[in-house]
């Protein structure tokens, strides 16, 4: 249950576009906060603000590199997450045909017969 928990705090905190963005370019590769600005077309500040909270989180880490800091991915789930967002489905999921408590019921769109 507690890891549980811990994912369900961790999609909370994944749970904004830049972010998801952030993430993505980090599972090609480290990067620093300036390659973030060119792709993200936010500020600085507002980067450091998401890349403190996605390292609080302990998803990222960074090391300094003379006066760059660069940052990395730190947590394996991330990509597992990461490939699940990117993922292309086609359709929704079938309907049921009747419930499957009374066998009956009227549901919209075509049933199987």
């Amino acid at each position: 249950m507690k890891d549980l928990i811990s994912r369900v705090e961790i999609l909370k905190v994944v749970a904004h576009p830049a972010r998801v963005a952030i993430l993505d370019e980090l599972s090609k590769g480290v990067k620093c906060v300036s390659d973030f600005q060119d792709f993200l077309e936010i500020r600085q500040s507002n980067v450091s603000q998401h890349l403190s909270a996605l390292r609080h989180a302990g998803l990222i880490d960074y090391y300094v590199d003379g006066r760059l800091r660069c940052y990395f991915l730190k947590n394996p789930f991330i990509l597992d997450l990461l490939g699940i967002i990117k993922k292309e489905y086609e359709g929704d999921l079938q309907g049921p045909e009747c419930c499957p408590v009374t066998k009956k019921g009227k549901y919209p769109g075509d049933r199987k017969k």
